[in-house]
């Protein structure tokens, strides 16, 4: 029987899973690494521990499977986006990677809106200049410390280096590629005018494939540290949210995703091309060939509830132990309790700024509405709520695009509440399902790999063959008036708030 690989290369560790060609796990294995911080709003990673991670992942999977190295049939990469990896003439690591949440870059992002123009930017790579995005990066390390951007050969995204490592090749993938702000995202291909503007050297990137091509295969040296066979073939892969995507089969156009993680997203598939022209969301291309996706994100969806739980529900969690459940499950039931609308309190889900639609890092959170009535379960419930009308914002702005979205998987520990997942349908007046399959990222590059290899003559029909749905929650017709009157006047509360927002913050 044929196996595939895939990998996640994340920030906290990396992931290594060996699948069937039908995408059943036959075993799996995480290493962890650290993350630096060596002043405040700075996050960096050592390259060198992601591959060691790789390495270790990929010979344990084969050791507990016991599979014979020469069924395995591709390997698809998953990473983290963003990250600026710098190698010299002899591909060693120049200096630590600067990974996505760094924040360092605010001058960077300043001289690449007055170098190219803000509408330009956004015209070629479809957002707006970002800290997180990795050209900024790029321009810091030329303006702070010119003699490492003088010794830089390539450049490379987290995966990618992993990539070279594991194949000798420099190749990156769409998916990720349009995270770095030097993709022409119609086109799919480095923008040489961006590159000109910036005046980067077009030899420094590598070269970009579709993600389920083949990039290269595992050399004699990489296959004696993993046990894999040498000549295996490694395809593009996909950065980590469009790897997400093909792992719960959001590969055609009526299809997204929401995940509920520390921030939420709204990722929804497209195969026309569309670019909001405000920047509130991402679009970049996705891992199907010739297609697009459009991210929006909410930066305090599943934080609000920990945050709300860490201050609030020490009762809640001490019972959780007693009883031996998850504390979450508790304060699900505590929610399920109050009516819709958390007995007239609403909650704005601002506490670290917020992206879609807002683009505002000195919005706050807010709870609107209280009185001496609510309890602690009203204020959970309208916690809730209050995520969920923020990823309705994302959803109405892909709508506004003409981005359909009527088929929703749920991801995320949020995806995993079924009251949660009910307010999502309630709210998007459409069905929300979730996977059977919890592997995600993983999965969505070993799809990938099953294409690249063969097994599977597209991603859809891969997708098709591999994904299975686990629970569905369909809308309940007599919500969605009750959920929609709150809703409105939720969009208005952040207008009214704006100016008050900013004079806060300037205190």
């Amino acid at each position: 029987m044929p196996y595939v690989i895939g990998i996640d290369i994340g920030t906290s560790g990396t992931k290594t899973v060996l699948f069937d060609e039908k995408g059943t796990t036959i075993a799996s294995a995480t290493v962890e690494y650290p993350l630096y911080q060596p002043k405040n709003g700075y996050a960096e990673q050592n390259p060198e521990d992601w591959y060691n991670a790789s390495v270790s992942t990929i010979r344990t999977v084969l050791e507990k499977s016991g599979v014979d190295k020469n069924d395995v049939k591709g390997i698809g990469l998953s990473g983290q986006m963003h990250g600026l990896v710098m190698l010299d003439e002899n591909n060693q690591v120049i200096r630590p990677s600067i990974i996505w949440c760094d924040q360092r870059t605010a001058k960077e992002c300043e001289e690449i809106t007055e170098r190219v123009g803000a509408e330009r930017l956004i015209a070629i790579t479809a957002n707006p200049a970002l800290t997180g995005f990795t050209a900024s990066k790029i321009l810091w390390v030329r303006n702070n410390e010119p003699e490492n951007y003088k010794k830089c050969r390539h450049i490379l995204l987290p995966k990618d280096y992993v990539r070279l490592m594991l194949t000798g090749e420099y190749a990156t993938e769409v998916s990720d590629a349009s995270g770095m702000q030097l993709l022409d995202i119609p086109a799919r291909q480095w923008s040489d005018e961006i590159l000109e503007k910036l005046e980067i050297d077009k030899a420094l990137l590598a070269k970009v494939y579709e993600s389920p091509e083949i990039t290269g295969t595992i050399t004699e040296q990489a296959a004696a540290l993993t046990g894999l066979a040498a000549g295996t073939p490694v395809v593009g892969g996909a950065g980590d949210n469009a790897a997400a995507a093909v792992g719960t089969g959001v590969v055609e156009d009526g299809k997204a995703f929401t995940t509920i993680g520390t921030s939420g997203v709204v990722f929804a598939h497209t195969s026309d091309i569309t670019i909001d022209k405000k920047g509130r969301v991402h679009t970049f291309c996705c891992a199907v060939p010739g297609c697009w996706h459009v991210m929006g994100v909410t930066q305090g969806a599943g934080l609000s509830l920990k945050w709300f739980r860490d201050n609030f529900c020490n009762a809640e969690r001490e019972t959780a132990k007693y009883m031996g459940v998850d504390e979450y499950y508790l304060m699900d039931k505590q929610a399920e309790q109050v009516p819709i609308g958390a007995n007239r309190l609403l909650y704005l889900p601002y506490l670290m700024g917020e992206r879609t639609p807002h683009l505002d890092p000195n919005a706050r959170g807010v709870f609107f509405g209280l009185s001496a009535m609510h309890t602690k379960r009203d204020m959970l419930r309208a916690v809730m709520e209050g995520v969920t009308y923020s990823l309705r914002d994302c959803v109405e702005v892909c709508r506004e695009m003409g981005v359909s979205v009527s088929d929703m998987m749920a991801c995320g520990g949020g995806g995993s509440s079924p009251l949660w997942r009910q307010m999502l349908a309630d709210l998007y007046g459409c069905s929300v399902k979730t996977a059977s399959s919890k592997e995600g990222p993983a999965l969505g590059v070993a799809i990938l790999a099953m294409v690249g290899a063969g097994i599977y003559e597209s991603v859809p029909a891969a997708c098709k063959a591999v994904i299975r749905t686990d629970k569905v929650q369909e809308p309940v017709q007599e919500n969605i008036p009750q959920y929609e009157t709150y809703y409105q006047l939720y969009r208005t509360l952040y207008p009214a708030m704006q100016e008050q927002f900013a004079a806060l913050a300037a205190l």
